[in-house]
């Protein structure tokens, strides 16, 4: 199931940006008339490194600074946050969680602009915020969420883009479900040869990058039950390299952008350092072991890299004996306060 659902991303994709268009038009002007002076995420696991994703494009294509808000400070804390002129992005599968749910109506109800990618167009996350717009995922029966990811990575990039009014990049974004499709298709066999007999590991990124190493780790661990911890290529030599030992498995994502020739570099001397690095990178770098597909701009590439990492992730749980479709211990909805 997870498999399946993975492969099918693209699919809903494109029932995605075919929809709500002219609601997106209409979010991108409320923004841009708005002026915000403080932005803030609402997630938890996997919806919140999508999270991590929008914020980074937020604060590099439109100059705005975002915060993940801390949700205890609302739901446990009571803390007297000012939220007027504010806009608070909730992401969700289900929109049932109260410690979502809670910020965005606090939120609303003092006046800010908020937000909900949500799947769920019934739940009530979905009634609670201002602005719903609907992931377009269908059901996800796997306990790993896979597409509502992806489609919500692109939710947020369509916000993005509709904010800043940018064309060419919402003349991109309507590209990825053939790019997508094609990510399905990517070997990497040669990570299962590696992470099969594997007990842990180091997933890094960097910029766009380091949100899908986030999500990468999640998935190891939930899916293949691998100590799998994600860090930024700029914070192994600030504590995390002391556990690398000969053969330790570090899996690099270098997607195409400003932050590439560090992880290669990273990556290279990592090998020094008897790490067995597993560098996943656009087929034009030949230190790659692992090719990243690529979108039809850099700042998408990390929608189609998770990709392809879906599929060799719920090959490796059944090459270690596993179920991918019931991870042990979890529930498909977490309602956590």
């Amino acid at each position: 199931m997870m498999l399946k659902e993975a492969c099918s991303a693209s699919e809903y994709v494109a029932l995605q940006l075919a929809a709500d268009r002219e609601r997106y038009t209409e979010l991108g002007q409320h923004l841009r008339a708005a002026q915000h002076s403080t932005v803030l995420t609402v997630a938890r696991g996997s919806s919140d490194h999508a999270a991590n994703y929008c914020a980074y494009l937020i604060m590099a294509r439109l100059g705005r600074i975002v915060a993940s808000l801390p949700m205890s400070l609302v739901t446990l804390c009571n803390a007297p946050l000012q939220t007027r002129a504010t806009l608070a992005i909730a992401i969700s599968q289900s929109g049932q969680s109260p410690d979502v749910i809670e910020p965005i109506r606090y939120f609303r109800e003092g006046g800010a602009t908020t937000v909900a990618l949500v799947n769920d167009a019934a739940s009530p996350l979905a009634h609670g915020a201002e602005w719903s717009m609907p992931l377009h995922a269908g059901p996800e029966l796997s306990v790993a969420a896979t597409k509502s990811f992806i489609t919500s990575l692109v939710a947020a990039a369509r916000l993005t883009g509709h904010w800043q009014n940018d064309a060419a990049f919402l003349d991109a974004i309507a590209e990825l479900p053939e790019a997508l499709h094609r990510a399905t298709c990517c070997d990497w066999s040669q990570a299962i040869d590696v992470l099969a007999p594997s007990s842990k590991i180091m997933v890094v990124g960097r910029g766009t990058g380091f949100p899908v190493a986030l999500e990468a780790a999640l998935k190891l661990k939930e899916t293949s039950a691998i100590q799998a911890e994600a860090f930024s290529g700029a914070e192994i030599k600030h504590g995390p390299m002391a556990l690398i030992d000969e053969g330790y498995p570090l899996l690099i994502f270098a997607p195409r952008g400003p932050t590439q020739h560090s992880l290669i570099r990273l990556a290279a001397e990592m090998r020094g350092r008897g790490a067995r690095v597993l560098l996943a990178a656009p087929d034009d770098i030949v230190e790659r072991d692992l090719t990243l597909p690529i979108a039809a701009t850099p700042d998408l590439d990390p929608i189609v890299a998770i990709q392809a990492f879906y599929v060799m992730a719920a090959q490796l749980s059944i090459a270690r004996g596993m179920n991918p479709d019931k991870p042990r211990h979890l529930n498909k909805v977490t309602k956590t306060n």
